[in-house]
């Protein structure tokens, strides 16, 4: 899909936050990019494998306007917070403010050999912080999107995704992969997209919950992945594939691993590697099955394998934490729930459920008090809608 058909259905679905418009002048560009939630395939992006994400109804927007100095002057609306930098002086903050996410993809700009002048721009979203629905993606996608409008780069979907990847990456300093970024941008109404995250092929699934529905239970547990133990399993992954490739060269990621390679050259050497490589080979198998059980239809077979998901996350690969076993413990043997599991990077965040409609009222009203008296927290309870991806509105 062209820029401008984008633009168009997008424009069409989603009118520009009030908030937003006292910034938006007759020169300003709006985009709009969603969050996204992750059916199945968790840690397996950066790995090379699959993913089955999906855009949500939960978007960052962006009014940026042209300046004719080098001045960078942000606004957090949300926050109430401000940034004045200049195109020269990009220093990231080094404490992953919201302002880094969009320097970072001036950076990414400036590093292909794009001139940037200065502008003003406002931020808001209706994302929840550190849910795990991927804000920060959102907010880099909409950035690159404006800045590829405004200055006529013509860079493709792809492009912009990467660029995006590479801003969190390099300037932020969390190695994340690829998938929120892609799901932000390729999203569509009533489907998830099966990613090739190796090769970047993808297909659309359809995704229609006849009589369900997706809910998310947010922890209130504020998880910061670059200060999180994200990069170390990252880097325990590599280790993984390195002890391997000693013995079979062309294995060159967990993609290309089977389980006997690992119970023959990694168990022996290092039991905790080997318990996190074993977890995303059998994760990168379990998505594909589950795809196949969207396509039969079933959902209540697809829902057993988030639920096989969750155990390997809290025990396997150790990312979980007691208020996202404590929701998903709670709704696992109710006959309304095909399937729920912690979602995102981990540590806190939200856990991602398929409820029945009629009984998602009697659900909450008992988890939210129970939730709340055993772990002192309060939780957020969001309906979530599969909805369209990035797009300029303006």
């Amino acid at each position: 899909m062209s820029n401008a058909g984008q633009r168009y259905s997008v424009a069409a679905q989603h009118a520009i936050p009030a908030m937003l418009e006292k910034f938006i002048y007759e020169h300003s560009i709006v985009t709009r990019s969603p969050g996204r939630i992750n059916l199945i395939g968790e840690h397996t992006d950066y790995n090379n494998g699959f993913v089955l994400p999906a855009a949500i109804d939960k978007a960052a927007w962006i009014a940026l306007t042209p300046r004719t100095d080098n001045e960078i002057n942000l606004t957090s609306i949300d926050l109430d917070e401000t940034c004045h930098t200049t195109t020269t002086r990009l220093i990231p903050s080094q404490k992953h403010a919201w302002y880094d996410y969009i320097l970072g993809v001036v950076d990414q700009f400036q590093k292909n050999g794009i001139a940037v002048s200065g502008f003003d721009a406002a931020l808001t979203a209706d994302i929840p912080i550190g849910a795990g629905l991927s804000s920060s993606a959102a907010i880099e996608c909409a950035v690159a999107f404006a800045l590829n409008e405004w200055l006529q780069c013509g860079l493709g979907k792809i492009e912009l995704v990467k660029i995006a990847q590479k801003a969190e990456n390099d300037y932020v300093g969390l190695q994340c992969g690829i998938m929120d970024m892609f799901a932000s941008v390729f999203g569509t109404a009533d489907h998830v997209i099966k990613l090739d995250c190796r090769t970047l092929e993808y297909k659309y699934e359809p995704f229609k919950l006849d009589g369900y529905k997706i809910v998310l239970f947010d922890t209130n547990v504020k998880h910061t992945l670059a200060s999180s133990q994200y990069n170390v399993r990252r880097q325990q992954c590599e280790m993984g594939v390195a002890l391997i490739q000693q013995h079979i060269p062309f294995v060159h990621s967990l993609r290309d691993v089977t389980k006997s390679m690992l119970q023959q050259y990694v168990q022996r050497f290092d039991e905790e590697v080997y318990r996190r490589c074993l977890y995303v080979v059998e994760e990168t198998e379990r998505l594909q099955q589950a795809c196949l059980d969207l396509e039969n239809n079933d959902i209540k077979a697809f829902g057993a394998k988030m639920f096989e998901t969750h155990e390997g996350l809290s025990t396997m690969y150790e990312v979980s934490c007691a208020e996202l076993d404590f929701l998903v413990d709670f709704v696992k043997d109710n006959d309304a729930v095909p399937g729920a599991r912690m979602m995102g990077g981990g540590f806190g965040g939200c856990t991602i459920n398929i409820i029945a409609s009629e009984a998602i009222e009697t659900l909450t009203a008992q988890l939210k008090p129970a939730y709340e008296a055993a772990m002192r927290k309060e939780l957020k309870i969001y309906i979530a809608q599969i909805g369209a991806g990035t797009g300029i509105i303006k």
